[in-house]
């Protein structure tokens, strides 16, 4: 018989507070949990102290304290939680690979690891020449010592299999919530006014086309507003260009991480703008298209996959501009959008769809729970 225990490594913990792997790990926990399974979540604590344990909405969660909050604590966060899996012969879940040679010690021991390879995290262009290094070596280790890969995009699938056969990777997207009603409570609270305005949230780095956008937008009076979630430092060269491209229509929100007024912004938008140049599946994008968003994203094969043919593709921000003129010259075109997008996150991108996908691919690394004997390689 299958053990049903999972371990779940690689994120901040559960509930979710930081990002897009945190919100799958709770929603994987809580899922298996329902479905008869143990799961164990790894907790990265700000602190000192010893190791400790609790539950949560029934997952068993693992705290483990560090000091600080940078790149460096998250390496002893990932090297302590690896150490403590390897103590257990449970099947493990990885999510990335950005430390994917502490998973060298898992398959020493014996015991079954399955790595969601995330993006290609060392072709963005903000890291340096030591953090490329860094993400292309673990790259590489991850697909060696993993048991079985996750790829969220077929893309990343080619990528992976450039370095290991294909058969060992699977392809299993991102999932996200149906919004089908939000209050404009939070929308109207922040002086706009319900589909008078295009939402864009992301990091602001150049391969994020934020510049682009903003530029574009800009080129004349729009008759609605552009608002840009994300924090933005006038120490950093390229935030202050976003700004100084800015015209009078473009609001900067900051950073929101209250999930429902993000949610009430994205699903009163007229559109989501999405653009993004590199990585998988984006929860962002996902997220938007469960919310019945129109998606205006950047043209490249990795946003066409997930938003598919109903979205409209803009490269640079003289098309950007051409876009937008043509779309507000047609509002019915932006309707036909939306239905598309639902239609599009009905079609696999849903969280039920997303979680049996995993639960199954699981189940065929799991070790039998009566002799502990690791899964297949």
């Amino acid at each position: 018989m299958k053990s049903k225990t999972l371990r779940i490594l690689g994120t901040r913990g559960v509930p979710a507070a930081h990002g897009g792997f945190e919100t799958f790990a709770e929603q994987l926990a809580l899922y298996l949990v329902a479905r008869g399974w143990r799961v164990i979540v790894y907790c990265q604590d700000e602190g000192t102290g010893p190791v400790f344990e609790d539950s949560w909405e029934g997952v068993e969660r693992v705290h483990i304290p560090v000091q600080g909050q940078g790149p460096k604590s998250t390496i002893v966060f990932d090297w302590q939680a690896t150490l403590h899996a390897s103590r257990h012969r449970d099947l493990c879940l990885t999510l990335g690979y950005n430390t994917a040679v502490f998973c060298a010690l898992l398959r020493l021991k014996g015991v079954p690891n399955v790595i969601n390879m995330d993006g290609i995290e060392w072709s963005r262009a903000k890291w340096g020449p030591v953090a490329k290094t860094w993400f292309w070596m673990n790259d590489w280790a991850g697909c060696w010592l993993g048991n079985h890969l996750v790829a969220d995009h077929p893309e990343i699938k080619v990528h992976l299999s450039s370095r290991v056969r294909p058969d060992k990777i699977t392809t299993i997207a991102y999932g996200a919530d149906r919004v089908v009603h939000m209050p404009d409570t939070a929308v109207r609270a922040l002086g706009l006014e319900p589909g008078r305005y295009l939402t864009l949230v992301a990091r602001p780095e150049p391969e994020n086309s934020i510049l682009e956008v903003v530029s574009g937008f800009s080129r004349r009076s729009r008759g609605m507003q552009l608002v840009v979630l994300g924090n933005y430092n006038d120490g950093n060269a390229y935030h202050r260009a976003v700004k100084a491209a800015a015209g009078p229509e473009v609001r900067f929100l900051g950073a929101i991480y209250d999930k429902p007024v993000v949610q009430a912004l994205r699903f009163h938008s007229a559109a989501y703008v999405h653009g993004h140049q590199v990585g998988g599946t984006n929860p962002s994008l996902v997220e938007a298209l469960g919310a019945g968003n129109a998606v205006i994203a950047h043209d490249n094969r990795f946003n066409r996959w997930v938003a598919g043919d109903g979205a409209r593709y803009f490269s640079t921000a003289d098309g950007f501009s051409a876009l937008l003129d043509e779309l507000m010259a047609a509002s019915e075109q932006l309707a036909q959008m939306q239905q598309a997008s639902v239609a599009r996150f009905e079609n696999g991108l849903t969280w039920e769809s997303i979680l049996a996908q995993y639960e199954q691919l699981l189940l065929g690394f799991a070790p039998e729970a009566v002799t502990g004997s690791a899964a297949r390689s």
